[in-house]
């Protein structure tokens, strides 16, 4: 019987594996998957019997984000102290693969937006099916963030052609601009991902987790920790405003749904 959780670990052959299991939703992190998230990279790294995590989605897409579509119970209204607060466990989250001790590798196929492609930026490595999309779409919707973590990885100009257009790319060109390592045929990405992890396993634990650990520090020291603290900061009272691009937005889910009104939104971009 197949694992019914929205989250979890498993080992195969070797490799541990944190599994995003919310196929119907594209893998949206919802509020109680984002401490979920937390364990599971906690329970990878508690397992003696691997040093490579993967970190994959069930389904076509690998995640489409945090869950947006009104799910969720908590209403944070207009209160910035509040949203902060929801803001952070998002960040702790998103960053889950960062804080694990051993490597960790994005598998990625289909759509990784948002709180998603955030979440596989902050992995060690990221192979991608040569069908995947990624993207920071929030902003057309009036947010951006929390974690502006694509500055650190794609360089300035990039990173800011890609968050301030909300864009998605291929895989292609997520290559090209350094946010993948590896492109393969989407029929070939499980099989693809698990070998190179167990390429990497070869190494062996000790000095891959000393090795992970002095580049986290290399960039804390650099002030990746304080930067990514101040774009959750700055950001967080852009939630608790109301935008007209947001009132609209908002409007127009009330009215025709969720999905109409992101499809009026993309489509103001492809002129």
């Amino acid at each position: 019987m197949s694992d019914t959780r929205p989250i979890y670990y498993e080992r195969k052959d070797g490799i541990g594996y944190v599994v995003l299991n919310r196929p119907d939703k594209l893998n949206a992190i919802s509020e109680p998957m984002k401490a979920m998230l937390v364990e599971a990279f906690a329970e990878a790294d508690r397992d003696k019997e691997t040093c490579v995590t993967v970190l994959r989605g069930e389904g076509r897409s690998f995640c489409a984000g945090h869950d947006i579509s009104g799910d969720d119970e908590d209403n944070h209204e207009e209160n910035a102290i509040n949203w902060h607060e929801h803001l952070a466990g998002s960040v702790r989250s998103e960053m889950a693969p960062f804080e694990a001790a051993k490597p960790v590798i994005a598998s990625v196929q289909g759509h990784a937006l948002g709180g998603g492609c955030q979440l596989a930026m902050f992995c060690d490595l990221v192979i991608a099916a040569d069908t995947a999309k990624f993207g920071e779409p929030e902003v057309r919707l009036g947010y951006a963030g929390p974690a502006f973590i694509m500055p650190w990885i794609a360089g300035f100009r990039r990173a800011r052609e890609f968050i301030y257009f909300g864009d998605h790319i291929t895989a292609e060109v997520a290559h090209a601009y350094g946010i993948v390592n590896k492109v393969v045929p989407a029929d070939t990405l499980s099989a693809a991902t698990h070998a190179y992890a167990k390429r990497l396993s070869l190494v062996g634990p000790e000095v891959l987790m000393r090795t992970k650990l002095a580049l986290k520090r290399g960039l804390e020291a650099a002030g990746f920790r304080n930067a990514i603290n101040a774009g959750h900061d700055i950001v967080a009272a852009l939630y608790a405003t109301e935008t007209q691009v947001g009132r609209e937005f908002n409007s127009m889910v009330e009215r025709d749904g969720f999905k109409a009104a992101l499809g009026w939104r993309s489509n103001q971009f492809k002129t």
